[in-house]
């Protein structure tokens, strides 16, 4: 990462976390972002759910909640970029101050709210950036006070079909009260379903897009099993796992620990990756898998991969080291890769 960038994440950090975060949003906007070098990179070329991707590193959804600069952070170097959550109608989220770092952790505890201009302001972005190359997704959610959660995913889909290049459906955030309670049984089948249905509508003769399912890493064990073969039945394409925490480990170091919401970061690597494994297990190959939780460097990325992850996602890492950190991963990935004898991902995927 050239000094340029270290500075400016350095500088950032002086700024209260969500000023900062909007003040980079800003100056990606403004092409103020690192440009990858373009190589042909074959080894990390990954496929899942449908998808074909230049690299495996995406960027999770939260960090361009409405979908400002997607091209920007495909200049960066992520192989793809999810954008969102976003929900039917515009929420500014919960009371500030809802984003906090917690430096000593290399961690982040957000409790934002699904705050976003809502989906015609994100259409309209899709819209305009038809036709440029890069693989960008729409993270969907529910509105807090929908009377049917349910069908403001399917308004998602609905309102972005043939403008996305893949779907998640969001169903983890801890930030809106009653939003996990849809991975019950009963509420996944009649989330799935209908979402499903849709899926029917808009795809007619015409191949459909890719939908995913995000689950949380406090999910119980024993019910990951069940949640596999629901996304199956219902043709999902790939399951995120995970969103972010809401428990808190006893080391938390930081004077931000005991602040509500979603905790992400470092301390999420090792229980997010136990959660991979189960879910990799259970699934046996027959649903993809893509990775998410404590990623800030390429042998955590890796580690992922190994875990059963055809590709992986990162967010918070940002934070701390800079968009710049994409590059450094894949080069460190594709270092790993040879020293394990791995021609591309694929062969790595699952094998740890």
């Amino acid at each position: 990462m050239s000094l340029f960038y270290k500075m400016g994440t350095a500088a950032m950090r002086m700024l209260p976390a969500e000023r900062a975060h909007n003040t980079t949003i800003k100056a990606l906007k403004a092409g103020l972002g690192p440009v990858a070098v373009k190589l042909a990179s074959p080894e990390l070329v990954t496929e899942v759910g449908g998808l074909t991707l230049p690299n495996p590193v995406g960027l999770a959804a939260g960090f361009d909640k409405d979908c400002h600069v997607p091209d920007a952070m495909i200049a960066a170097g992520f192989g793809f970029v999810e954008c969102g959550t976003v929900t039917p109608q515009p929420q500014v989220g919960n009371p500030k101050p809802r984003l906090f770092r917690l430096t000593e952790d290399q961690a982040v505890i957000n409790r934002m709210g699904f705050n976003n201009g809502g989906l015609d302001d994100f259409k309209s972005r899709l819209t305009q950036r038809q036709g440029k190359a890069g693989i960008v997704g729409a993270n969907l959610g529910a509105n807090k006070d929908s009377t049917d959660r349910v069908e403001d995913y399917v308004k998602g889909l609905k309102a972005l079909w043939g403008l996305s290049d893949y779907f998640t459906i969001n169903i983890s955030s801890p930030n809106t009260p009653g939003l996990r309670d849809l991975q019950n049984e009963n509420a996944m089948d009649e989330l799935l379903g209908r979402i499903a249905e849709a899926r029917a509508e808009l795809t007619g003769d015409t191949p459909s897009y890719p939908i995913f399912l995000k689950v949380a890493p406090d999910v119980d064990m024993g019910e990951i099993e069940r949640i596999v073969e629901q996304a199956r039945l219902y043709g999902m394409n790939a399951i995120i796992v995970s969103n972010t925490t809401i428990a808190r480990p006893d080391n938390l170091e930081s004077e931000h620990r005991a602040e509500t919401g979603g905790l992400s970061g470092a301390p999420l690597f090792e229980k997010s990756t136990a959660v991979l494994r189960e879910f990799s297990a259970a699934a046996q190959g027959k649903i993809d898998l893509i990775g998410v939780g404590g990623i800030s460097n390429g042998e955590q990325a890796y580690a992922k991969i190994r875990a059963g992850a055809k590709a992986v996602q990162l967010y918070s890492a940002l934070v701390f080291q800079g968009p710049g950190l994409v590059t450094e991963i894949n080069r460190d990935l594709k270092a790993r890769l040879k020293a394990d004898g791995f021609a591309t991902i694929g062969e790595a995927v699952g094998q740890g």
